[in-house]
């Protein structure tokens, strides 16, 4: 039974082998066109005035394609036309689904996030230190673009999202943009006395956003400020000498602050002059901007570390000299 079965195939195949041939053609172009997949994550720069050939020709040679009559037959199904622009080919993506990434210009894109709280020479060394982005963090010398006369206060930390290529400065600038955007929301609410203009409330956020990093904190801390400025007091806020100690950087780096350090003759050191710096000292998030404008109603005049991430309030400073021996106790026995 098994011997005729055969004998029947084989008279099959040769009075038919054209058909299977033609079969087996469709299978394999089938095969070229959708089944074929990466065997690892590449990134393919269509660089203006390039062909579909030419990109056809570097997906063949970096073997992302079997075949690049298949990718060229995809491309041309899609309206015939792709887009410029550096692309990552993921694993197990096919001839087609390559084709209709070039074609809808699904290019590959980088996250950037800038936490809140960082100066602009901070943020500019984040940028420089990304890969996948282009050109300078910094202007050249006279530029007047807006992003090239900015400062710090002026950009809002978030996190943004941008074709992997794009120019550091147009990061810098759309985080720029976003921050008008912040600003516009937010500049037509009534300010709490004595605060009289946008400059006033960033600045003082942005001590708020470098004092505490709980938002839920945030209020109490600038109802504080909000009272010693109402009280004529020195803000005494450390945040502003170490903006002045670093030159801009806002961060010691490691090194602590002393009590000589305090004496610093700048407009910034709000140890020696009362009222606000003439300035932000940092770039501040939504949250610092919320609790200037919108401050806890208390009688806070101090306020210390607590040991524990946040801070113990008091009134008077009396109270405030027992609560700063036990946070000297605190970090005495975390030596």
């Amino acid at each position: 039974m098994a011997k005729a079965s055969k004998k029947i195939l084989k008279r099959l195949l040769k009075k038919h082998t054209g058909f299977v041939i033609f079969l087996l053609l469709i299978v394999i172009g089938v095969f070229s066109l959708f089944g074929y997949v990466t065997r690892k994550s590449v990134l393919v720069t269509v660089a203006p005035g390039a062909t579909v050939s030419d990109v056809a020709n570097v997906l063949k040679k970096n073997d992302l394609i079997d075949s690049a009559s298949s990718f060229k037959l995809a491309v041309r199904g899609m309206g015939g036309r792709i887009q410029v622009g550096q692309y990552e080919i993921p694993r197990g993506a096919s001839a087609w689904r390559i084709a209709k990434m070039l074609v809808n210009g699904d290019v590959a894109t980088i996250k950037i996030l800038i936490p809140e709280g960082l100066t602009l020479k901070q943020i500019r060394i984040l940028l420089a230190n990304t890969d996948g982005l282009a050109g300078d963090a910094d202007c050249g010398v006279g530029a007047m673009a807006p992003v090239c006369t900015i400062s710090d206060g002026d950009i809002f930390p978030d996190t943004y999202r941008v074709a992997r290529g794009t120019q550091r400065l147009a990061v810098l600038d759309l985080a720029r943009r976003k921050m008008e955007q912040v600003k516009t929301k937010f500049e037509s609410r009534r300010l709490p006395k004595p605060l009289q203009t946008w400059n006033d409330v960033v600045t003082l956020a942005s001590i708020v956003q470098k004092e505490t990093p709980r938002a839920s904190e945030m209020p109490i801390v600038a109802s504080v400020y909000l009272n010693r400025l109402r009280s004529g007091m020195r803000l005494q806020a450390d945040p502003t000498v170490v903006y002045v100690l670093t030159d801009g950087l806002g961060d010691m780096q490691g090194e602590p602050l002393l009590s000589g350090h305090l004496k610093l003759d700048s407009p910034y050191n709000t140890y020696r002059n009362k009222g606000l710096p003439p300035g932000p000292i940092a770039n501040v998030g939504a949250a610092a901007i919320k609790s200037v404008l919108n401050p806890a109603d208390t009688n806070y005049l101090f306020f210390v570390a607590d040991g524990n991430g946040g801070h113990r309030f008091s009134n008077t400073y009396e109270e405030h000299l027992k609560n700063h021996a036990d946070w000297r106790e605190i970090k005495n026995l975390k030596k």
